[in-house]
């Protein structure tokens, strides 16, 4: 037994404990734990990067003599730091970390944000100098980035009840994260001023809302909250919310809803150029409305025209974050788009980005393939090059949409040769 023990002190003496073996008390890397975060993160008044480790991990150590660099070449400009997240367990939870390592970025006034570059000494560098800039900018702008002006700051959260839940909330498309609370309950106003701060820092991502269910029986009933406070998140399926389990504290909710909203973009879609519904509804507010021009079914048929569909599902996923919008029309169809946008020229298939608002558009001048028209859209979303004027708002005639089937050639009433001579004999008899 003292041997055993013998061996691991003098393990300890060679090796160093395992929680201090990544950062020595010489590190230029600031070590933080539960007592000293708050002031040397949360309060601090600019940049921080926090390194959320574990000893054991293979990948943490591989970081640790480049996090060392970068803590020395951001001395006095940035602060490095790290957490042992192994031995805080309950904080490195409250921001939602769940691999090892994390690297995030804490400036005043907003929510930690995920690094998500390289891990060397110069892109961390120029990362964090990129959000110096960004600080720099807010403050010459006037924007004060300390949390003194909190307590009069109103709550970005919503009051919800039965007579608007409906309308904010089910028919919404937005992701919304919603409290259920009662106003007695003690968890419940110890949650208050973290939700405030997670809905404020949210405010035009998220939408976050509050029901107090001592008013409304009736929406904890419909959604069968048992407990307070409890918390919903409504995303594409509004009628089926799932709970959110996490830490009730501001980052850790932040963290969360950021990574719902990731999942919660609705899949893209193609829909036919129909009539002036669709072009309403698709492309008269869109940012940018792609629309196809696909070759008759007769030239194509359905297995064709499908795979013109499918390549243009492709493009609209790989962009699905982007404010876009396509549609398509048989060629033909749409006339009088057609002329405005020149598609005769090009033949079909052709394609065309179409910026209603501002009455321009810009044709796809290289082929109808998949990296050919990514790289087309691509440019129309930073700008675009050759845009042309519209005549005018382009008018968009119902058509009967396409029935997914083959076309059918419609065979015109046979006559033969001597048909035509005996009908040309009998009106030269009646000229007589």
């Amino acid at each position: 037994m003292r041997t055993a023990l013998v061996v691991f002190l003098l393990f300890l003496a060679y090796f160093g404990s395992p929680t201090a073996a990544l950062y020595s008390a010489s590190s230029p890397v600031l070590q933080l734990t539960p007592s000293n975060f708050k002031s040397k993160v949360l309060n601090s008044n600019g940049v921080v990067l926090v390194e959320f480790f574990a000893p054991w991990c293979g990948h943490c150590q591989a970081l640790t003599p480049i996090w060392e660099k970068a803590a020395a070449v951001l001395k006095g400009v940035v602060s490095v730091a790290a957490l042992d997240a192994d031995a805080h367990k309950s904080l490195a939870q409250e921001y939602g970390i769940k691999g090892f390592p994390t690297i995030k970025v804490f400036a005043p006034g907003k929510p930690p944000v995920d690094y998500q570059g390289a891990r060397d000494v110069k892109p961390i560098a120029e990362f964090a100098l990129q959000q110096i800039k960004a600080l720099l900018k807010e403050r010459l702008n006037g924007k004060s980035t300390s949390g003194s002006g909190e307590k009069s700051e109103p709550s970005a959260s919503i009051e919800l009840t039965s007579q608007n839940f409906d309308k904010e909330v089910i028919k919404s498309k937005e992701l919304w994260i919603v409290k259920f609370f009662a106003p007695w309950c003690g968890h419940c106003k110890k949650l208050a001023p973290e939700w405030k701060k997670a809905a404020n820092n949210l405010k035009g991502k998220v939408k976050f809302g509050h029901v107090d269910c001592d008013a409304e029986k009736s929406l904890m009933s419909r959604f069968n909250v048992q407990g307070f406070p409890t918390i919903l998140v409504f995303g594409a399926d509004k009628e089926s919310p799932f709970p959110y389990e996490g830490a009730r504290a501001a980052p850790a909710i932040e963290s969360f809803a950021l990574e719902q909203l990731e999942t919660n973009v609705s899949p893209p879609e193609v829909l036919e150029l129909s009539g002036p519904d669709v072009m309403e509804e698709k492309c008269a507010t869109a940012a940018i409305c792609f629309v196809a021009f696909l070759p008759d079914i007769l030239d194509s048929k359905a297995e064709g025209r499908n795979k013109y569909l499918d390549l243009l599902l492709s493009v609209a996923e790989k962009f699905k974050r982007s404010p876009y919008s396509y549609v398509w029309a048989a060629a033909g169809k749409q006339p009088d788009l057609e002329q405005q946008v020149g598609v005769g020229g090009y033949g079909y298939p052709a394609l065309v980005a179409l910026n209603v608002k501002k009455g321009v558009y810009a044709p796809l001048r290289s082929a109808f393939q998949l990296n050919q028209i990514n790289e087309f859209v691509k440019e129309a979303g930073q700008g675009g090059k050759g845009n042309l004027p519209l005549e005018k708002v382009p008018s968009i005639v119902q058509t009967e949409p396409w029935d997914g089937k083959d076309g059918e050639v419609i065979e015109e009433d046979e006559f033969s040769l001597e048909d035509l001579m005996d009908d040309n004999a009998a009106a030269s008899k009646d000229e007589l």
